[in-house]
C-alpha cells in the first residue's frame, strides 16, 4: 500500500474525513503512531488527538463528543444573544419608566 505524502507547505489545517479515516485505520491495523505520522507527513500529536476524539465519539472513552461540543457552542452563543436582548429590553424599560420583572411582572395586589 502506497500513500502519497502531502507537501508540508500545502498541508491543510483540517484534513478531509477520508484522510482522517485512513490515519485511524493504519493505527488500528497495528502500525505505530510515529510510523504513520512520518509516512503521512503529519505530527504524532495530530494522530493522537484524532484517535482520542474517535474513541470518545464511539463511546470507548469518557468525554464530550464532537456533536455535543458543537451543540454546546451553539447553545452558549444563543444564550449570550438572549442575555444581550434582555439587557437591551431592561434598559429600554428603565428609560421609559416602566420597569417589569421577567417572572410574569404581575401587579401587586391591593
Amino acid at each position: 500500500m502506497t500513500i502519497q505524502q502531502p507537501s508540508k507547505a500545502m498541508m491543510p489545517r483540517s484534513y478531509p474525513p477520508e484522510f482522517r479515516r485512513k490515519v485511524l485505520d493504519l493505527v488500528a491495523s497495528g502500525r505505530k503512531v510515529a510510523e504513520v505520522a512520518q509516512l503521512l507527513g503529519i505530527s504524532d500529536q495530530t494522530i493522537s488527538v484524532r484517535r482520542r476524539q474517535h474513541l470518545i465519539g464511539t463511546g470507548q472513552l469518557p468525554g464530550t463528543t464532537s456533536s455535543d461540543r458543537s451543540e454546546l457552542v451553539a447553545a452558549r452563543k444563543r444564550i449570550a444573544e438572549l442575555e444581550a436582548e434582555l439587557t437591551i429590553h431592561r434598559r429600554a424599560a428603565e428609560l421609559l419608566g416602566k420597569v417589569t420583572h421577567p417572572k410574569g411582572g404581575s401587579k401587586p395586589s391591593a
